[in-house]
């Protein structure tokens, strides 16, 4: 499935970040961008599984629909979406999200939209590569080193929503 452009680009978004409990601690599920350029980058690149919003579009169901498109995962029968709010990135594009609580089969493999761009570099070669190269469960601890950082107060938020 190939994503189509949109244009022109909007500066909002909205994501999903899915939690789960285990072992007395949550773990949330982050997305590692595909592509050459993050083949190599670990830490701060990992993001909530997000995308553009068209002007008017309701921003919950664009979340869902992105975690589908990124992840290859429907989260189907959600009753209770925890508000996260919103963020602005160093890019200047905000992002709302939401979280819920959910857990992927041990098999699990993400199933991501495709880009296209030019590699290598200059070459007049266009490839295509997956928006997610993978999703995995982190523990709170490991996630806040692995997210971009203007994402932490996400996973503040959803601390807060989820302690007692």
């Amino acid at each position: 499935m190939t994503k189509k452009p949109k244009s022109p680009r909007s500066r909002i978004s909205a994501g999903l970040v899915m939690f789960r409990r285990k072992s007395d601690q949550v773990e949330v599920l982050l997305a590692h961008p595909g592509g050459p350029l993050f083949a190599r980058k670990d830490d701060g690149v990992w993001t909530i599984p997000k995308g553009e919003a068209a002007p008017g579009e309701d921003l919950l169901t664009r979340a869902q629909i992105e975690f589908e498109e990124e992840v290859g995962f429907r989260p189907d029968g959600v009753l209770d979406w925890i508000a996260l709010g919103w963020i602005k990135q160093k890019g200047g594009k905000i992002v709302h999200a939401w979280a819920f609580e959910g857990d992927l089969p041990e098999s699990f493999e993400p199933k991501s939209n495709l880009f296209e761009m030019e590699w290598p570099p200059r070459s007049g070669k266009r490839k295509m590569f997956p928006e997610v190269d993978q999703a995995r469960f982190f523990s709170e601890e490991v996630a806040r080193r692995k997210i971009k950082s203007t994402q932490v107060p996400f996973l503040d938020r959803l601390r807060d929503a989820t302690e007692g």
